[in-house]
């Protein structure tokens, strides 16, 4: 396996157990959040799937502000996961075609500037792109739990 094929997997592997993860969600909890200042349910979903978009362009663009990049889920409305799933998948198709695109001398060579952050090799932003997507998960497996709604067993 290569390192690009090792990326994708972890990926594809996070993005499974998120959905695992959000299915375990009722649609009358969808807008719950645990406190004003924090995402509700769907936003925290659509933040996540959104933002994997962003880092795309921010690949491409070999960096950037998040804010140099419009969103096509501008000005949608938060409806329901499947609808959520199903608006992203064309995106999320593009962003891991967009890795299998590099090779893994790139994933070293080629570095990704944000303003806002450190400059990193696009291995290192590969590596922190998936991390955030996980520690989301760990966050959203919390608000079921606050709700007392079972937690699925992502440990398979």
């Amino acid at each position: 396996m290569t390192a690009i094929e090792a990326i994708i997997l972890n990926f594809e592997e996070i993005r499974g157990r998120s959905i695992t993860i959000w299915s375990g969600l009722t649609p009358e909890f969808y807008h719950w959040k645990p406190d004003v200042k924090a995402q509700s349910c769907i936003e925290m979903i659509r933040h996540v799937i959104e933002v994997e978009n962003i880092y795309r362009l921010l690949i491409i663009n070999k960096g950037g502000n998040v804010s140099d990049f419009d969103s096509p889920w501008k000005d949608r409305p938060l409806t329901d996961l499947q609808n959520e799933l199903e608006f992203a998948a064309p995106y999320r198709k593009e962003f891991l075609k967009t890795i299998q695109s590099y090779t893994e001398v790139e994933l070293s060579s080629i570095e990704i500037g944000r303003n806002e952050r450190k400059t990193r090799n696009l291995g290192d932003f590969l590596n922190r792109c998936s991390y955030h997507e996980s520690v989301h998960a760990g966050q959203f497996l919390s608000y079921l739990r606050i709700l007392g709604l079972d937690r699925p067993n992502i440990w398979y």
